[in-house]
């Protein structure tokens, strides 16, 4: 007789689990631990993995995001990992990958719409460096090569001050320059977050790690503070 309440709880608790796992399971809810902030996919990775403050993301051969300014190719494909941020932020985050085929890059993105969005990527080269690239799309994507670095990880900063975003990049996250200074039309609605991408591969998996997330805004783009 006694052995009957015990015998409902733990039915009741089973149902509760089920149900809370089978909500989560519907909502895909993704959190990254610094963001506070629900993340969601725009194409799906062929793998991808979230622990702490890192984030894995696989994308699959002929991925890409770009509008180019010949309008012979235009593509957004790549699997982005994207949550809706505040009027003012700054986002850091190293970027690493292997760097195995041109154009295989990982990115922080800024995206308002499929025709306007800011991608600042690593990224293997036409000349097969590891190159800090900035991409402003307003209909047509404005490409802009800037450093060349020598390893495979790379930190990245984006600070958003109202309608001025500013790109920085650092070899070890503590020293950062200024890569790109620019307005941003961000009043109908944006999302920020992360990108791969493979255009001529089979697949290109980008390590995210280190990443920070701050509401505040910027006073000085030269310093990032």
């Amino acid at each position: 007789m006694k052995a009957k309440p015990v015998k409902y709880i733990v039915i009741l608790l089973t149902v509760f689990l089920f149900n809370f796992k089978t909500q989560a399971q519907k909502t895909g809810a993704l959190r990254i631990a610094s963001i506070p902030h629900e993340l969601f996919w725009e194409n799906t990775p062929e793998k991808s993995f979230i622990r702490g403050n890192e984030l894995v993301i696989v994308a699959g051969q002929k991925t890409d995001m770009f509008r180019d300014p010949n309008v012979t190719y235009n593509t957004d494909n790549a699997p982005k990992l994207l949550f809706k941020a505040d009027d003012n932020f700054v986002l850091t985050a190293s970027i690493e990958h292997a760097f195995t085929n041109k154009w295989d890059g990982g990115a922080i993105v800024i995206r308002q719409d499929s025709l306007n969005w800011i991608k600042f990527c690593f990224e293997k080269d036409y000349t097969g460096a590891r190159r800090v690239v900035s991409v402003v799309t307003k209909n047509i994507s404005d490409d802009c090569n800037s450093v060349e670095m020598k390893a495979n990880k790379v930190f990245y900063k984006v600070a958003k001050a109202d309608n001025v975003i500013t790109l920085y990049y650092s070899a070890d996250g503590m020293k950062w320059f200024l890569i790109r200074h620019l307005q941003f039309d961000t009043h109908k609605g944006f999302q920020v977050g992360f990108l791969a991408q493979s255009p001529t591969g089979k697949r290109c998996e980008v390590k995210f790690s280190d990443i920070t997330y701050r509401i505040k805004k910027i006073k000085d783009p030269y310093i990032g503070e």
